[in-house]
């Protein structure tokens, strides 16, 4: 298009004085673009100060594939010469390519609000206009089904036996089998739907999800329903992003709990590769049939976010540290309130056409009161959890993706009830609409 737009579409400028007359530059109906950007490349000492040359030089730049390149040639014509129309038009195609979403369609709108565009353009400029500006508003749909296989379904602790304290001496007490771990297969349903609003400045995101996992030990099933809302804000010296959502769920067709929370993010400007963030959250945590468990959890975090590339693709590598604090709402709470520290480490890769996700995550957590006068003669329990998540995205189709999940799960504490492990492995396919 950009030629026809070149020739139909072009206030003609007052040559510079050494530049020649451009006319037979200008290409036909079968235009050869690179050899035409090289031709013109030659021109460019003779034509420092001619918007048109500048104009055919981009537009040559832009149908080559140079897009950096040719963005900077036509913002050069548009500095010599404004009103250029094919300038305009190919500038705002090179902005869109780059990115620049909301930059394309302020140089569009500028092109309809023209009185002397050619009205053989004008479907052009307004369908483009329409294609561009449906982009600031995206939906999206998701369902993944899986088949996994899980050793501890019920999240059971590993001893068989508990070790309790009565009148100050150690008492074995043997676990009843249905509380210890059952493992077996399961069935796991995750159906997503996103919306994403665009602006110049900001970003609005929302998304409702429901999963379910179901297996012989229907004791074990899950159901999870949650929303969330994100405020974006991203600049060049600093990005935030403010987030709130609600969980809610069910374990064996009973509710056990939900929890409502609020996380902001700050992130400033940065030369280095890596960029720092600084974050807070807070999660209010309802238990429907323990109200004695209810907390007021809240987290300061500071993490860094790396980008980069090398022989194995695109990678985004992140780690974070946080300080915990899990404040009891009510008095009973065994344990009472709790204080501790997280780690997390992410690694994203593209790897084989697909995305190859790894996570890692430790957290220790101390009681401030003794947990029980039954359990280790009423110490303050301690605890520590690590997981890793391995999960592998192959796209089969354009809307079809090959899932391969694995979690392990270790969980210790000088409390044998709070001592587990979990692993499973997960297999299915995702779905996007």
């Amino acid at each position: 298009m950009q030629y026809l737009v070149l020739l139909l579409f072009v206030v003609m400028p007052v040559a510079a004085h050494a530049c020649p007359d451009l006319t037979p530059y200008y290409p036909g109906d079968n235009p050869d673009w690179p050899t035409l950007e090289r031709e013109m490349a030659g021109l460019m000492p003779q034509c420092l100060e001619n918007g048109e040359y500048f104009a055919l030089f981009g537009a040559a730049q832009l149908n080559s594939g140079s897009i950096d390149a040719a963005s900077e040639s036509l913002e050069r014509a548009l500095l010599l010469q404004p009103d250029h129309g094919g300038a305009q038009i190919d500038y705002a195609e090179a902005l869109y390519l780059q990115g620049q979403l909301f930059s394309a369609l302020e140089m569009n709108r500028q092109l309809l609000a023209r009185d002397d565009l050619p009205a053989d353009l004008q479907p052009l400029i307004r369908q483009r206009q329409r294609n561009w500006q449906g982009q600031t508003r995206q939906r999206g749909f998701q369902a993944d089904l899986l088949a996994g296989y899980d050793d501890n379904l019920n999240g059971a602790p590993d001893p068989d036996t508990i070790t309790l304290t009565l009148s100050g001496e150690p008492v074995l007490l043997e676990l009843n089998p249905e509380y210890r771990p059952i493992s077996g297969p399961y069935l796991n349903l995750r159906m997503a739907a996103r919306y994403r609003q665009l602006a110049p400045q900001h970003q609005h995101n929302w998304l409702v999800e429901a999963r379910g996992r179901i297996s012989e030990d229907t004791e074990s099933d899950l159901v999870q329903l949650g929303g969330q809302y994100a405020f974006i804000r991203p600049g060049r010296r600093h990005s935030w992003q403010l987030n709130t959502g609600v969980n809610h769920l069910a374990f064996g067709g009973n509710p056990l709990f939900t929890a409502v929370d609020a996380r902001t993010r700050f992130q400033p400007r940065s030369g280095r590769t890596c960029r720092p963030y600084l974050g807070l959250a807070a999660q209010h945590q309802h238990f429907h049939h323990q109200r004695n468990l209810n907390a007021l959890e809240s987290k300061a975090s500071a993490g860094l976010t790396c980008p980069f590339n090398n022989g194995m693709g695109s990678q985004l590598l992140s780690a974070e540290f946080s300080l915990l604090n899990n404040a009891a709402l009510n008095n009973g709470r065994a344990g009472g309130s709790r204080d501790g520290w997280q780690v997390n480490a992410d690694w994203q890769m593209t790897l084989s056409g697909g995305v190859l996700l790894t996570q890692l995550s430790h957290t220790e957590l101390d009681d401030r009161d003794g947990y029980s006068p039954l359990l280790a003669d009423g110490a303050e329990r301690w605890l520590t959890r690590s997981y890793a998540l391995i999960q592998y995205r192959w796209p089969v189709s354009s809307r079809t993706d090959l899932l391969v999940n694995f979690y392990h799960q270790y969980q210790r504490s000088n409390i044998e009830l709070f001592q587990s492990t979990d692993t499973s492995v997960e297999l299915g396919f995702g779905f996007s609409f």
